[in-house]
């Protein structure tokens, strides 16, 4: 995993991987396209599809003690365990909500109306769920809201300027393990150290929604007390957002119902179909881990199916930025800017924020979709970016966000109509 140009799959393992995902190389109505939008909404896979479908049509109540009852119950347990298997999570709550910006705003809810302090730390890059649920209760509560700039020249926040802002008086701290616009992985397991040090009753949630499709997690390294994920940009589908709370979190006063378990958070009945989803990607994951290793531990199987995924994402990555010796790379693409551009590679998840000079972010969006080009265009009009981009001191930029299931030929061709963007007049 030290390799800064990655590795890249085998062309026989990466058709095995496309034939795995839907709409990976074309539309639904199979027009040819590159889909380079995952941080968005990543590539289904088609289990995880199948199996939502399959499960939600069962009309069943696992709430019961029929077969297919139990059937259900079992399946959630599952998932479940998969759940806490991505994670490495032990103990603690695992809860499912409609999507991951409600399992945040009810996360810092709990901590901010039950946790004494007097100040709430969070960073300027913070998806909007998390940044504004912190603005809310912070103004609701009283507390002051402390907010950690960005780094223009590594793209993320580094761990000293978020650990100054942290002292005794802080009841929570709320960070993301890597931003959506730059691709810049925050050094989690750091600042959880340091500002535990400072601070050691610190309650710490962490939004891993961007990251967790590209790379390891491991809360028993970043021991938080709270951690969101959102499988449909996890190979999954929409209509779910799972979230793990530690169990000193777990068991703060909370929206729930009188007769259940004081850490328990679902409410309403659960939708088997949530934990299904979960364990097809787990499972996908592991069989990828499987191609390189021999090992009966599933969690073990998961990790190095993920590293796997990362040495792929980052040769995709050093190609997109590098090129050969055949097509220019973005980094020495007259006409295409990198912005946030940063050496080390392996501090970045695979998103890359461009401009062309002579188009506006808006008009090369369109540009290359209308070459079969899906890409996406972050703009200082959004509310999901605003506040990101103008910490960059930026109005905006075009967002490059391919997947592992992307080969190297899909790079390439992307930099070659990339290309054929910059000559325009």
């Amino acid at each position: 995993m030290d390799s800064n140009e990655g590795i890249f799959f085998s062309d026989e393992l990466m058709q095995e991987i496309k034939d795995r995902f839907y709409y990976v190389d074309s539309d639904l109505d199979n027009r040819e396209r590159l889909y380079f939008d995952n941080a968005g909404g990543s590539f289904r896979l088609k289990k995880a599809v199948e199996q939502f479908s399959k499960i939600d049509s069962i009309p069943d109540n696992p709430e019961r003690i029929h077969q297919t009852a139990l059937f259900l119950q079992e399946m959630q347990e599952t998932g479940t365990a998969d759940i806490r298997t991505i994670l490495n999570a032990n103990g603690g709550t695992v809860f499912c909500a409609l999507t991951a910006s409600a399992a945040m705003f009810d996360m810092v809810r709990a901590i901010a109306e039950n946790i004494r302090g007097g100040n709430m730390v969070t960073t300027v890059l913070e998806h909007p769920s998390a940044y504004d649920a912190m603005t809310y209760y912070a103004n609701k509560l009283g507390k002051e809201l402390r907010v950690a700039k960005s780094d223009p020249v590594t793209g993320g926040v580094d761990v000293e300027e978020i650990a100054k802002l942290v002292d005794r008086d802080t009841c929570l701290l709320n960070v993301m393990y890597a931003s959506n616009i730059s691709g810049a992985k925050l050094d989690i397991e750091n600042i959880v150290k340091r500002c535990r040090e400072i601070n050691p009753d610190l309650y710490i949630l962490v939004d891993a929604v961007q990251h967790a499709p590209h790379g390891v997690i491991d809360l028993k390294k970043t021991p938080v007390d709270g951690i969101n994920l959102a499988p449909y940009k996890f190979f999954g589908c929409r209509g779910s957002g799972i979230s793990w709370l530690s169990d000193r979190a777990s068991i703060l006063p909370h929206h729930k119902l009188g007769g259940k378990k004081v850490g328990f958070w679902d409410l309403g009945s659960a939708a088997p179909w949530q934990f299904s989803v979960v364990t097809e990607i787990v499972d996908y994951v592991c069989w990828l881990g499987g191609k390189f290793m021999d090992s009966g531990e599933r969690r073990e199987l998961f990790v190095c199916g993920m590293n796997r995924i990362a040495l792929h994402e980052r040769a995709l990555l050093s190609r997109m930025l590098n090129g050969t010796a055949e097509v220019a790379g973005l980094r020495r693409l007259n006409g295409a800017k990198v912005f946030l551009d940063y050496a080390d590679l392996s501090k970045r998840d695979l998103i890359v924020a461009i401009g062309i000079d002579h188009l506006d972010h808006i008009q090369a969006v369109r540009e290359y979709e209308k070459r079969g080009v899906v890409v996406y265009e972050r703009a200082a009009s959004s509310i999901y970016s605003k506040r990101m981009l103008e910490s960059f001191n930026m109005d905006g930029a075009v967002r490059i966000s391919p997947l592992h299931c992307n080969s190297a030929q899909d790079i390439d061709k992307f930099l070659q109509i990339t290309a054929q963007l910059c000559e325009m007049n």
